[in-house]
């Protein structure tokens, strides 16, 4: 079905494609880039530590003490990193992660105390709708990025990212995945529009707000996270669910406020979409598009830090893709961490376990590179030297 859609829009994928160039011929600084790397570090020998350190986990669990999962995640696996969840989605209940505030800062230091390798800790704070760290686990309420968008006040916009900020780092997390810098071209969007998670349809004041809040997290040591790449705003279905197709409503302005903060230099890690542009590709989701992913985001607008997939547990992978296909197309393309949330449809107790023994397989039959694999992991070890 989509390469017949795609024959059918030969001609248009041809005119998005010249679009998107004429946009990248905004300049893009090389130097800001380099915000986002530092020195090369050595590489330890073992492969699949390496690997492990390219993968985010979700996990059941309140502790403050660790679990057994848990502890056999970030001792004996090493996993690079844990996202935490309030909201068990898959068993339709409370608590998941999180019960107060003072738990679940107890929960963050054990991990990272178990932890044989530097661990991100990960939690979708966005404020509004995606919170959390809710008013009921003791924590300050937030705003939605519509209503700062709207407002457009400096002064606002960086009394509530000072408090995200500090909300997320007195917990002991160190990656926000946020701000969404979607542009709410399709205000009926069911994941973003209708939810306030977008600043603004205007490009200019995405960039603006979302600036304010990379600086307000990099003063409180929490890593920033862009996303959706390259815009889901426009959609009209929702990726978790299944396919989502964005391309007739995909505009190539949807990338300005990407090139803009690369250029800057205040970009720490940028999250892949599942949508599909057959514009862009015929085939792939842009999470496993090379074209998407390379040519685009690493070649044309110059983003030389870490790039971390949406979940890979959401529908619009895995009803179309097996894990295997899904994980070497990813790294193919060209994707630093894989998360998998546990936590949409399905919990899988394993997934960490056989996504190491797959990708390691996929290296030794020369499918990836051992160079492909440690470009990945340099990435993320510089990551962590940003953090205090």
């Amino acid at each position: 079905m989509i390469l017949t859609f795609w024959n059918k829009n030969r001609f248009k994928k041809r005119a998005g494609r010249l679009a998107i160039t004429m946009l990248l011929l905004i300049p893009v600084c090389l130097a800001g880039s380099q915000a986002c790397t530092d020195d090369n570090e050595s590489k330890p020998p073992d492969l699949r530590h390496q690997i492990a350190r390219m993968l985010m986990v979700g996990v059941r669990g309140t502790g403050p003490e660790l679990n057994e999962e848990m502890t056999h995640l970030v001792t004996t696996l090493g996993v690079g990193g844990i996202i935490l969840y309030e909201y068990d989605a898959v068993a339709h209940s409370r608590p998941r992660n999180i019960s107060s505030r003072e738990q679940v800062t107890k929960l963050v230091t054990n991990l990272r105390q178990a932890s044989v390798t530097p661990l991100l800790v990960g939690i979708d704070q966005e404020g509004g709708r995606v919170n959390r760290l809710k008013p009921v686990y003791g924590y300050p309420p937030t705003v939605t990025a519509q209503y700062l968008g709207t407002l457009d006040n400096p002064d606002t916009t960086a009394f509530y990212a000072s408090r995200i900020a500090e909300m997320v780092s007195l917990t002991g997390i160190n990656l926000n995945f946020a701000p969404v810098v979607d542009l709410n071209t399709n205000p009926e969007c069911p994941v973003i529009g209708q939810l306030g998670r977008s600043f603004s349809a205007d490009p200019d004041v995405v960039t603006k707000i979302a600036a304010i809040f990379y600086e307000k997290q990099q003063q409180a040591d929490i890593l920033t996270t862009y996303k959706h790449f390259p815009g889901h705003g426009s959609a009209a279905g929702d990726s978790h669910a299944g396919f989502t197709d964005i391309t007739e409503t995909w505009q190539p302005i949807e990338l300005k406020p990407y090139s803009r903060l690369i250029q800057s230099g205040k970009c720490d890690l940028i999250m892949t979409a599942h949508v599909y542009n057959a514009h862009l590709d015929s085939v792939y989701p842009a999470t496993l598009s090379k074209y998407v992913i390379q040519h685009i985001l690493r070649d044309s607008l110059k983003f030389n830090g870490v790039i971390v997939s949406d979940d890979m547990m959401m529908g619009a992978i895995t009803q179309s893709w097996d894990l295997e296909t899904a994980i070497f197309k990813a790294i193919d393309a060209g994707v630093d961490i894989l998360i998998f949330s546990n936590n949409v449809t399905e919990y899988n107790p394993q997934i960490a376990l056989q996504a190491i023994d797959l990708i390691e397989k996929m290296v030794k039959d020369g499918r990836i590179s051992p160079t492909r694999i440690a470009l990945s992991y340099d990435r993320i070890a510089k990551l962590h030297r940003r953090l205090n």
